[in-house]
């Protein structure tokens, strides 16, 4: 079966391993995955997985130039990378990065309000969001046991006002609030990833918000380098879910989202 992976991350060599520290202790996790690119590439492959998204985070406005050029190269030196770039809320005309990331060949934008620290629902976002409605998809990290920054319910209220944006919201829409994100957004048309999820869930709880959301508004993804993508592949197919649900999970989804 074949498998896209929609949420990953990647770090330069000289930096990867201290990243992955900084998130294995923020998430408080035991052994994760290197952060490096020929790590992922290698198990990657061993899990099946052909194309790989990957998610940058601007912790700083003052970083995103730099970690964009980073995103850009690397797609540029493999095929199965397909790039998201970064954001920030306190960035100037934030709206033109729709345009930008389109002349570099980026395929979404991607933002993480807990670690950028700014909420969702920030006005400084919306002309990011209305650049954004109709013409490139946006990946969303959700929920957080420290913050509300990327609270469902913030989310929601950008849906609401923004009707046309494409959002993926990561880790079945709250990572950890699953019953709250079901709440706020089992009846929107954002999609959702399953990465960083499966390893929390029972199995029966796993496959109930399977069935809730419908196969057709999930994805498969890693959170590489917190996962390993051969264990998250297992994880998945360890639901023994319907072969029609598996492959619009593993891969009819995502090609949707990303018009592949």
């Amino acid at each position: 079966m074949k498998f896209i992976d929609m949420h990953t991350h990647v770090y330069p060599d000289a930096i990867a391993e201290k990243a992955a520290l900084s998130i294995r202790n923020y998430y408080e996790l035991g052994e994760n995955m290197d952060g490096r690119i020929s790590t992922l590439l290698r198990q990657g492959s061993a899990a099946g997985v052909s194309r790989f998204v990957i998610l940058p985070v601007a912790v700083k406005p003052e970083h995103v130039a730099s970690i964009n050029r980073f995103i850009r190269e690397q797609t540029q030196q493999h095929d199965c990378f397909i790039g998201f770039g970064a954001v920030h809320a306190a960035m100037e005309n934030i709206g033109d990065c729709v345009a930008q990331f389109r002349d570099l060949g980026f395929k979404g934008i991607k933002i993480h309000p807990d670690c950028q620290h700014f909420d969702i629902d920030d006005p400084r976002m919306f002309p990011l969001y209305e650049a954004a409605q109709g013409v490139m998809p946006m990946m969303i990290h959700m929920g957080d046991r420290n913050f509300d920054h990327s609270h469902p319910a913030r989310l929601r209220r950008v849906l609401d006002q923004f009707p046309k944006l494409q959002v993926c919201a990561a880790h079945f829409g709250g990572h950890t609030m699953y019953e709250t994100a079901k709440e706020y957004l089992s009846d929107t048309e954002c999609i959702m990833d399953i990465s960083s999820t499966l390893m929390f869930l029972s199995r029966e709880d796993a496959v109930r918000y399977v069935n809730h959301y419908g196969a057709e508004r999930l994805a498969f993804g890693t959170d590489y380098p917190v996962w390993d993508p051969v264990q998250e592949v297992q994880r998945l197919m360890a639901l023994k879910l319907g072969m029609d649900q598996l492959e619009q999970i593993a891969h009819k989804t995502a090609e949707r989202f990303l018009n592949l």
